[in-house]
């Protein structure tokens, strides 16, 4: 079967890990002839932005409604303010086609460095399923009496019914389906109207799966005990807000930035989904071949089991955890001297070997 996936590089490392995601997936094509893709590649990003004054074309979106999903590289470079290549790009292409769901992985693979003594793979496998496009994010509030004495800017965040149910039975089938505990982790002492009604919401859906084990933490001591007992954490839903810091902490205990892949998924599959390493563009680092490709093949991973092959999405995990263990070809962040391209040729060399 063909699937059309629209691929957006963007800025900074973005081109460079993400040409090595497409090189994987070619991979997969040629030894499974079942699996076929149709890449279109877009030019949108900062530079786009510099050349035309905004991040993609007009009618982007629906340039992009075709696609059975979208693979994305970073977003950001300087001389571009960051609320303008978020909102302007990847905000808009996740609230445009429903992508409310976040799927973030921290998983500690074999042979992946951690920062927590004592603390093993065993210990730090959770999936956080995270609200994607409202809360914190919705991108509403007021500015007034700019540049005066006595400026005042409002940030409304949005919390509505449909929105934290859908996010939390999302949450609640994953955790029956994979037979793991669901945490819910919000900030009701604090606020007291948004994180209440979240509250509320999670007891209520908690109610339709009584075979799920539970548990409910404030964002602070689940900050905490992210350290301290990761072993606590299986399943973990929460706001944007919530969840976009949580789960950068995640990665930092689970091998680090260069691991940390992330989907964007709308599950009634009306809309396309996307896929992406949640790293950033590290512009320092862009055009030296030193940016570490797994988190962008971990992402190839999370598309190929969302298209239905499960297998092949297990695969590329087995190929990122046997570099890791082997620890020869591995990018400076994982204390190798390895090139961008040279770890993707490898994850390309593992597959082939064991999977022709």
């Amino acid at each position: 079967m063909s699937h059309k996936i629209a691929v957006i590089a963007g800025d900074g490392i973005g081109p460079e890990v993400l040409a090595e995601g497409v090189k994987v997936l070619n991979a997969v094509s040629k030894l499974d002839p079942e699996i076929q893709f149709d890449f279109t590649h877009f030019p949108w990003g900062c530079e786009f932005y510099h050349k035309h004054g905004k991040m993609m074309d007009d009618d982007g979106i629906e340039q992009l409604r075709q696609f059975d999903a979208i693979f994305l590289g970073a977003v950001g470079y300087p001389g571009v303010p960051d609320h303008i290549s978020l909102w302007d790009l990847l905000l808009v292409i996740r609230k445009s086609f429903d992508q409310y769901v976040n799927v973030r992985p921290i998983k500690l693979l074999n042979g992946a460095p951690c920062p927590l003594k004592g603390k093993s793979a065993q210990d730090i496998n959770m999936t956080f399923i995270r609200e994607n496009t409202e809360g914190e994010y919705a991108g509403y509030g007021s500015w007034l009496y700019k540049d005066k004495p006595h400026e005042v800017v409002i940030q409304n965040a949005v919390f509505s019914r449909v929105g934290c149910e859908r996010i939390i039975r999302y949450a609640f089938e994953l955790g029956r389906k994979e037979k793991r505990s669901v945490t819910s982790v919000s900030k009701a002492n604090a606020l007291n109207y948004s994180m209440v009604f979240w509250d509320q919401i999670f007891k209520q859906v908690e109610e339709e799966y009584p075979d799920v084990k539970t548990a409910s933490y404030l964002v602070d001591a689940a900050a905490m005990l992210m350290v301290t007992q990761p072993e606590r954490f299986e399943i973990v839903v929460t706001s944007n807000l919530f969840g976009d810091i949580l789960t950068d902490l995640g990665a930092a205990i689970a091998g680090g930035m260069g691991l940390a892949a992330g989907a964007n998924l709308n599950p009634e599959r009306q809309y396309p989904s996307m896929f992406e390493p949640i790293h950033g563009s590290a512009p320092d680092i862009a055009g030296q071949q030193i940016a570490n490709p797994l988190a962008t093949v971990w992402s190839a991973s999370q598309l190929l089991a969302f298209l239905g092959y499960p297998q092949w999405a297990e695969r590329l995990i087995n190929a990122i955890e046997h570099l890791l263990v082997e620890g020869k070809t591995l990018t400076p962040d994982l204390k190798g001297s390895a090139t961008t391209s040279e770890v993707g040729d490898a994850v390309v060399a593992y597959l082939q070997a064991n999977y022709a």
